[in-house]
């Protein structure tokens, strides 16, 4: 049974190789044109640790803020006011 699975494998492996290596190829004829035309990067430009940590800060807080809002809205709504009986 692990025999016929060792099997499968390797034609696959034989079997996509080539379709590996044109993709290879392509990769390697694009990526020389891609790194040119964009502007280096830099540690600031990827994001850091400090930017992350303060806006998850500020949505934390908006979190915080409108599940408050929602509640107080919910509890001190003013009750509808009752339609009196019509004769």
């Amino acid at each position: 049974m692990i025999n016929k699975y060792i099997a499968m494998g390797l034609g696959a492996l034989i079997a996509l190789a080539p379709v590996a290596a044109l993709a290879q190829e392509q990769v390697a004829q694009a990526a020389p044109a891609a790194t040119e035309a964009k502007p280096a990067t830099t540690h600031m430009t990827r994001g850091s640790h400090r930017r992350h940590t303060r806006r998850q800060a500020r949505t934390a807080a908006h979190h915080a803020r409108a599940s408050a809002h929602h509640m107080n809205k919910k509890t001190t709504a003013p009750a509808a006011p009752a339609e009196a009986p019509k004769s």
